[in-house]
């Protein structure tokens, strides 16, 4: 009698932590808008990555477990690395963008940007930028260091650009 009675007061206590593992492996994604995200990285400290992508572009997906690499590599040096995703608002709002996220384990931090216009978003991040993804922006605002490139970076691009962006002075 005494093992079944604690195994049935263990049991709820297991099952709930069970179920907090599984709500909390799908990340909360941060609704931003072109004006938050412009304050954003107006606000930026140390070097800033922010790489647009989205779930349906393959190099965007491709790309990612290399910056994670490269930005945990340089995290002791304030680099940080946030994506901003470009998917649609029926797959950020069904839940399903975060259940994609989880499923690939991406341990960094994720914003969804609640915009439609790419004729409005592009020009407010880089006015270069046709609307081509993956695009990154590096920046070191404490040295006005500033990098846009609109097109996939590899490990070695994207650090050999982290070793400019802590290597620049201020202009």
């Amino acid at each position: 009698m005494a093992k079944s009675s604690l195994f049935n007061r263990l049991l709820p206590a297991l099952f709930c932590s069970v179920l907090l593992v599984n709500v909390g492996s799908a990340q909360t994604i941060p609704v931003v808008n072109i004006a938050q995200l412009q304050d954003s990285i107006a606000q930026a400290k140390g070097i800033t990555i922010i790489n647009f992508w989205s779930t349906w572009c393959k190099p965007c997906i491709d790309e990612v477990p290399e910056f994670l690499k490269v930005a945990r590599q340089f995290e002791t040096q304030n680099v940080h690395l946030k994506l901003v995703s470009l998917d649609t608002k029926k797959l950020y709002q069904s839940g399903d963008l975060a259940k994609w996220l989880a499923k690939k384990n991406w341990d960094v931090q994720v914003w969804w940007l609640n915009e439609t216009n790419a004729d409005v978003y592009c020009p407010a991040v880089d006015a270069a930028w046709g609307g081509v993804i993956p695009a990154t922006l590096i920046i070191r605002p404490e040295t006005g260091y500033r990098l846009f490139v609109e097109e996939s970076m590899n490990e070695q691009e994207l650090r050999a650009q982290i070793v400019k962006a802590l290597t620049s002075s201020k202009q």
